[in-house]
């Protein structure tokens, strides 16, 4: 028995058990989880305002507490960054997740308590390699070190009782000190805040040493996975590391880096595994490997419902009368806005990530979108899982590799005609462009039914535009932005032109 079959045993094998029991148990699981967040916040400012005392059930909670969005939040937030406790968890909250921002707002500020630390985010990376062990019982993941890839935070000068950084920094700050024994890079490094340095520096400690399992947002591990190959003269990763056996990954959809992976990472005992870690909480795990949907995890301190995406208004807030449903009244198929309350004090609170069952009993879904990425200019309802579908069947016909894209509506050009249009960077362009946008168009045309009707001889939208960008454009963007690295996202479709104008700018400069 090898030292990670032993340590499975004895750490992992209960919690696989636990799991389990979402099969049979989900709606008493999650009802205890409500109750025992209602109870740990009965005594807070927020608590005392909504009768939480006086909650018993789930329909009393729906009537006594509103949906919230940022917004709503803000000023308790603000209040709780100055030193104020007890507002809307328990305690001190000194930790902040910085987020994309809102309407109103660069940034959002999302607090990350003691309790959300040790109940929903390490839960979840634990749980990860539960759940990749229960699949893989003879894996020697635990014999080596994890290659693990972060953000930085900075102290909030504004409000010197807190900090704030991106989720991944926060987590590695405060992370039990057993797990730096097996993590790499050390604290310092990965902490850094210049992307390109931090990256050089994460390529040479870690480019001798035995890496069996990565961490991170597939744009920036690949990025520095280059890296480690230019170091060590080699285009195979499996040369570099023999014994890497699985990428756990998450932040954006893994399909255009796919290609990519297999492409420099050559060995048939490697696994690529999705997990769903929000600033908000940590809630999907993929527990099969040949099923891309991934298992909700109902036993943190997470309590789900869901709002139709029908049920929205164009605000990606919810209309009046929609109807918002718990976890075990959700149907297989429809598309859901997700609403969350947890112990980082974020109650009946709209992620704005959309997502789809595929299955209950256990429970497990698949992402399909943001409440506000998407183009529906014209009636069309293209969300990002419609793009990521129609993009990788584009790139297994004509052998192109995407690196990165976004998109936005022309609503009127110079002949009064609407369409799509996509900035697409190509790791690998395909031989014929015109091809390759019109098996993208036809694709969507298949997939999305509202797209092919406003598709239909031309006459509401005409064939898609896609524009190549140069080399780096994206990067150079983030970078703009001061969101290089990290767990910055790429913005892949909008209903506005904010995105794509500024892209389109950028790329032309560079003409």
């Amino acid at each position: 028995m090898n030292t990670t079959q032993v340590l499975n045993r004895l750490y992992f094998k209960s919690r696989q058990k636990a799991i389990a029991r979402y099969a049979t148990d989900s709606k008493r699981i999650q009802q205890y989880v409500l109750r025992k967040l209602l109870h740990r916040a009965r005594k807070t400012e927020w608590g005392k305002e909504h009768g939480y005392e006086d909650i018993e059930t789930y329909e009393q909670f729906v009537s006594s507490v509103p949906v919230n969005t940022y917004e709503e939040l803000k000023g308790y937030i603000q209040r709780m960054r100055e030193g104020e406790s007890n507002v809307l968890w328990r305690g001190n909250i000194r930790w902040y997740a910085k987020s994309s921002g809102t309407t109103n707002d660069k940034s959002k500020f999302i607090p990350v308590s003691v309790d959300g630390l040790k109940k929903i985010h390490y839960l979840g990376g634990r749980d990860c390699v539960s759940c990749y062990l229960a699949l893989n019982p003879k894996s020697n993941i635990l014999r080596g070190k994890s290659l693990i890839l972060g953000g930085s935070h900075t102290p909030n000068l504004n409000t010197p009782k807190s900090l704030v950084g991106d989720l991944s920094a926060i987590l590695i700050e405060n992370v039990p000190k057993a797990v730096n024994l097996t993590r790499v890079p050390n604290k310092k490094i990965a902490l850094l805040s210049d992307f390109e340095k931090k990256r050089d520096q994460i390529a040479r400690v870690a480019l001798n040493m035995n890496i069996t399992n990565i961490s991170g947002v597939p744009s920036w591990m690949l990025s520095v996975l280059n890296r480690v190959l230019e170091l060590k003269g080699t285009d195979n990763i499996a040369e570099v590391w023999p014994n890497l056996e699985v990428f756990f990954h998450g932040g954006v959809a893994f399909t255009p880096y796919r290609e990519q992976y297999k492409s420099i990472i050559r060995s048939d005992k490697m696994h690529y595994m999705e997990t769903y870690n929000a600033s908000e909480g940590f809630f999907g795990i993929q527990d099969d490997l040949n099923d891309p949907a991934m298992l909700l995890m109902i036993d943190y301190d997470v309590f789900y419902e869901f709002c139709p995406m029908t049920d929205l208004g164009e605000d990606g807030y919810p209309l009046s009368g929609a109807k918002i449903v718990p976890l075990w009244d959700v149907e297989i198929g429809k598309n859901y806005a997700i609403i969350i309350s947890t112990s980082c004090g974020l109650w009946r609170y709209m992620i704005g990530d959309t997502v789809k069952f595929t299955q209950k009993d256990p429970y497990k879904f698949v992402i399909t979108g943001r409440t506000k990425h998407f183009i529906n200019a014209f009636g069309e309802e293209l969300i990002v899982d419609n793009a990521e579908k129609g993009l990788l069947q584009a790139c297994v016909a004509t052998g192109a590799q995407v690196k990165e894209y976004t998109a936005a509506p022309i609503f009127m050009d110079a002949n009064a005609k609407c369409r799509h249009q996509w900035i697409i960077e190509f790791k690998k362009q395909p031989g014929n462009l015109n091809e390759f946008s019109m098996i993208l168009d036809r694709s969507l045309q298949a997939i999305n039914s509202d797209y092919e009707a406003k598709r239909y001889k031309n006459v509401t939208l005409q064939p898609l535009e896609i524009i190549v960008g140069r080399e780096g454009l994206f990067d150079d963007w983030l970078r703009s932005k001061g969101k290089l690295g990290g767990q910055h996202k790429i913005p892949r479709l909008s209903n506005t032109r904010q995105y794509i104008e500024e892209l389109l700018e950028m790329n032309k400069k560079a003409e």
